[in-house]
């Protein structure tokens, strides 16, 4: 259940032009470029969005918005293409000192998404895609050339997706959950936390009003986790699940829900995650080599990887089967302690209805299985007969929605 809008930075976006990538004119000169993309600054963790448009001159992007003091003007010729990004849709760019060595790229970064400016980018500026190497590599680089790609195609194709899966069932719970605290750490940074635990909401009140409404979900089920569930202060419309058992529902969901049901019935659905392990298994696969070594040693020191493993599962989309699983499984949660399952189904329709305006409205819920598909097999879940109450009453669901103060 993800996506991770930052607020002031789509306030800013809002009032931008819609990107309008460019075309080649008859002319052989390209039209002006403007589109948004995620801006990195080197410096932190936090993401801005940015809007980047050709220069007047046509010889450089300008970069401007939330986390740039001024425009940031970078020539074409200096731009470069990071080769490791894990997305092929999306283009990560930076740029080299031009008077440092032609090796050496700055740490800022824009990634962007946007199908046409990537496509403009690729037809336009070839050279984004060559490294530059000092004389003398050449010969060594063809020399271990095929046995380097031989062995990347295995390690990317073979036996990084086998581990994930193994790893995923084998790893002792106290690994898992180190593992993902650490990943829990980097979430709070790419929502814009310099200190950990700076988003945790803990009024008393509301901790007490989710401990019941976890204690009614979980009564008499032998869970394989501790479950630990934290409440972050963001407007994002969002929950999701981390490695070893730890579930993170942001404020903004609680703004959006229309009665405590349904966030018991979001909970329920990443509990029935977390105890597949999918969170597990997309972060392995994500973090790739890494993370399995960070697994296998215990150090999950990498920075970089982590901060793109946080992403990921901030906006992760499992599979469909993945989805339909952890859908039944919250069935089960729900008729066992006695609220409706027909409480998704009322969540999908309100996501459904809110999805164009609520910021990172759960687009992994709304996408696998077929939404409508969804919305009747929670309803069918339903015993007309069955005796049902709220999981809350009145006044702890409104202790519950003021959890943040």
């Amino acid at each position: 259940m993800r996506s991770a809008p930052y607020t002031s930075a789509r306030a800013i976006a809002a009032r931008m032009p819609k990107a309008s990538p460019t075309r080649s004119t008859s002319a052989g000169r390209s039209e002006a470029m403007d589109t948004t993309a995620r801006f990195y600054d080197g410096l932190t963790a936090a993401t801005r969005e940015v809007r980047v448009r050709l220069s007047a001159d046509r010889l450089a992007l300008m970069i401007e918005g939330a986390g740039t003091d001024a425009p940031l003007r970078w020539p074409l010729g200096e731009l470069r293409a990071l080769p490791d990004h894990s997305r092929p849709d999306e283009i990560v760019l930076t740029h080299v000192d031009p008077h440092g060595d032609e090796t050496q790229v700055q740490a800022a970064r824009i990634v962007v998404s946007d199908p046409d400016a990537v496509a403009w980018l690729r037809r336009t500026r070839p050279a984004l895609f060559s490294r530059p190497h000092r004389p003398g590599t050449a010969r060594r680089l063809a020399f271990y050339g095929g046995g380097a790609l031989a062995a990347v195609v295995l390690m990317l194709f073979v036996i990084l997706p086998a581990l994930a899966g193994t790893l995923a069932g084998m790893l002792p719970p106290e690994r898992e959950q180190a593992f993902g605290q650490t990943v829990l750490r980097q979430m709070e940074r790419v929502l814009g936390a310099e200190d950990a635990g700076a988003l945790d909401c803990s009024s008393t009140d509301g901790r007490t009003a989710l401990d019941l409404m976890m204690a009614r979900l979980t009564e008499g089920r032998d869970l394989a986790y501790d479950i630990d569930v934290r409440v972050f202060d963001h407007d994002m419309v969002n929950a999701f699940a981390a490695p070893g058992g730890q579930i993170v529902l942001i404020r903004g969901m609680l703004d959006l829900a229309e009665g405590p049901d349904e966030i018991a019935a979001v909970l329920a659905h990443e509990i029935g995650h977390v105890e597949a392990r999918d969170p597990t298994r997309a972060a392995l696969r994500t973090a790739g080599s890494v993370g399995l070594l960070g697994l296998l040693f215990g150090d999950f020191a990498g920075g970089a990887v982590m901060l793109t493993l946080a992403e990921r599962l901030i906006d992760a989309s499992y599979s469909q089967k993945a989805e339909a699983r952890a859908d039944r499984y919250a069935y089960g949660l729900l008729r066992e302690a006695q609220v409706e399952p027909a409480a998704l189904g009322d969540l999908f329709e309100t996501l459904a209805e809110e999805a164009g305006e609520a910021p990172g409205a759960l687009s992994h819920l709304l996408s696998h299985p077929r939404l409508s598909d969804r919305v009747e097999a929670a309803r069918a879940a339903t015993q007309e007969d069955a005796e049902t109450r709220p999981i809350l009453d009145d006044a702890a669901w409104t202790d519950l929605r003021n959890i943040c103060g």
